[in-house]
């Protein structure tokens, strides 16, 4: 073989090749061809939820391309079969030169159809006969191509269900027409539910036209039901489509409604155990696609579709005072309303934990608030302990001033009383010298009464709430008097400079603004007396402008160190070697306590204390 004639047999044998995978291409995309069979037309439920459920099943199980046309039985309304030969002629004429590659009849009546008429139209075609109840197929007749997808209506348990959720009802109406189908299942109605004869009371629809079927259903007594089982034909003749009856049944209805069929459930009836529309569409469309895939539909056998788990409305329920505890075992609630907590429960923590948040933050204010409070009066309380004691300390000091102070009256007082007998003692008494001498004695007994009043004023114990108004000049005077002979012992000069107005009232405790003068001028003693060197000089003036009155007490002492200053103010602090360091702490609080204020600054010699309280104009 030649080298040309080598390369014309390769390229023949790849034209074949190509040939050939490109016939199975094309068998392999090729559109598939649906027929979808319906009982009554495309409108009538629960058939066309069905249908549609169907269809969209197919187009998500389907790896090929599909073409479905829907064709309807409208003769299944009618118990004349004599319509149906025109239906037949159209059918054949339409599928002359390609039939179907498989027939969907959806219902009853259309299984029939297609068993009677089977070998005039589609004697070859495989067929499904889905959403037909199992005594409607007619197992007898069927061919090795077909498959069925059989559903079981159990009315018995769809009736337990009513008296389980309602168990005071005694009458049902059973809503059905007078098409042949509607017949068939009101006999098998009355069969299965005969058991609950002596429970529950049934009355038929089929002798009603609808407007009377609807005047029926809003006058029912109490202790009713309403059942629908379908309305295609009513008693005058007028055929129902679609949903419309059975929405204007539940607009005038005065009992609830049940049913069988999920297609429907959403709206009108209450509930119970349904046959899922998805579950007998799934089914069908797996059958469908395994006969298109090759295999024998005769062999596809598909367990019957049973009612599923209960579902009720949510709403139905609410308006028919059926309570959750009713419900069947298993039991799955539709269309309840959301509480708040359903639709912001993020928005509710959010703002339950801002609240909270808040309130912790309160309460932690509150808290500390209330332990400030109670370590403020503590503070106050230790304070006013603390300048108690303060004060005995400074009468233990003071001690031999006191007793200067006391005895000079009661000295006089003797002295006065002596002269006051003698002058009585006379041969002659003389009464006006006795006199005058009684009047001294007094006199001097007001002073002792005096002093000691004051330094029980000033060393007992008294609340900073006891104030009233006191005249600045006297009060540095009797702390200068209580301090006399300390100044005297230390030989101390005092220079006194008071302001000239009648009275610079302030208002304050006498007891507690003595002790700070008090304190003030025992420490000036003090520092002057450890120094001996030049003159010790005690200065203390007041003065008085338009809303203060100052009080300066200054000593001619060492002085201290100026960064110091602003220190000795502060608790604990002390130059003294056997100092604790309160006194000035005590004292700038008590004079704080009075609304005024406590300072110092060195002067040419010495420490100078400054004191400024307001004026008191009441």
């Amino acid at each position: 073989m030649t080298l040309v004639q080598r390369i014309s047999s390769a390229a023949a044998i790849t034209c074949c090749l190509m040939d050939l995978l490109a016939s199975q291409a094309a068998l392999a995309i090729e559109t598939k061809q649906v027929m979808l069979l319906h009982s009554f037309g495309r409108d009538f439920k629960p058939w066309s939820e069905y249908a549609r459920t169907i269809r969209m099943e197919l187009d998500q199980q389907s790896p090929w391309p599909l073409d479905i046309t829907e064709h309807s039985l409208v003769t299944a309304r009618s118990p004349d079969e004599d319509p149906e030969v025109p239906f037949v002629e159209y059918l054949r004429a339409l599928f002359a030169k390609r039939s179907p590659d498989i027939i969907v009849s959806i219902g009853a009546p259309a299984a029939a159809f297609v068993q009677r008429h089977r070998q005039q139209l589609f004697a070859t075609t495989p067929m499904v006969f889905t959403a037909v109840e199992q005594r409607r197929v007619q197992y007898s007749t069927l061919t090795a191509n077909d498959a069925v997808v059989a559903v079981r209506i159990n009315y018995l348990a769809a009736f337990e269900n009513i008296l389980q959720v309602l168990p005071d009802t005694k009458d049902v109406l059973v809503v059905v027409g007078t098409s042949p189908i509607e017949k068939f299942w009101k006999d098998a109605i009355a069969r299965e539910v005969d058991p609950l004869a002596s429970r529950i009371k049934l009355s038929w629809t089929d002798d009603l036209s609808f407007e009377a079927l609807l005047k029926k259903a809003s006058a029912l007594p109490p202790q009713s039901a309403i059942f629908w089982e379908l309305m295609i034909v009513d008693a005058a003749g007028v055929v129902h489509e679609g949903g419309t009856p059975l929405t204007r049944l539940h607009v005038v209805a005065n009992a609830p409604i049940f049913s069988y069929d999920e297609s429907f459930f959403g709206n009108e009836i209450v509930g119970g155990p349904l046959l899922r529309v998805a579950d007998s569409s799934r089914q069908t469309a797996a059958v469908a696609i395994r006969i298109l895939s090759g295999e024998k539909p005769s062999e596809i056998k598909v367990p019957v579709v049973q009612f599923a788990s209960p579902i009720f409305d949510w709403r139905q329920m609410q308006r028919w005072g059926i309570s959750e505890s009713r419900l069947p075992p298993g039991s799955e609630i539709y269309f309840r309303n959301p509480t708040l907590w359903d639709q912001y429960h993020w928005q509710i923590v959010l703002i339950a934990s801002v609240i909270f948040i808040q309130a912790a933050l309160i309460a932690g204010l509150l808290y500390e608030h209330r332990r400030r409070r109670l370590a403020e009066g503590e503070s106050f309380r230790r304070m006013t302990e603390l300048a108690h004691l303060n004060r005995v300390a400074t009468a233990g000091e003071l001690s031999a001033s006191i007793a200067h102070e006391v005895k000079q009256p009661l000295a006089a007082m003797a002295a006065q009383s002596g002269a006051a007998l003698r002058w009585l003692a006379q041969a002659t008494p003389n009464i006006d010298e006795a006199r005058l001498a009684l009047e001294k004695i007094k006199v001097g007994s007001d002073r002792a009464a005096q002093i000691v009043d004051n330094l029980r004023s000033m060393f007992r114990k008294e609340s900073s709430s006891t104030q009233r108004p006191l005249n600045a000049n006297i009060l540095i005077g009797n702390v200068l008097a209580l301090t006399a002979h300390e100044i005297q012992k230390h030989n101390i000069s005092v220079q006194t400079a008071f302001s000239d107005v009648v009275e610079p009232r302030i208002l304050g405790n006498q007891a507690q603004l003595e002790q700070v003068f008090l304190n003030l001028v025992m420490n000036a003693i003090e520092a002057m007396s450890a120094s001996h060197a030049g003159t010790r000089v005690l200065q203390v003036k007041t003065a008085v402008s338009e809303n203060d009155v100052l009080i300066t007490v200054a000593d001619s002492g060492p002085g201290i160190d100026p960064k110091s200053i602003d220190k000795i103010f502060d608790a604990f602090y002390t130059t003294k070697p056997t100092g604790m360091g309160m006194g000035l702490s005590i004292c700038r609080s008590i004079v704080q306590s009075h609304g005024g204020r406590l300072w110092a600054s060195r002067g040419d010699s010495g420490l100078i204390f400054y004191v400024s309280f307001p004026v008191d104009v009441s």
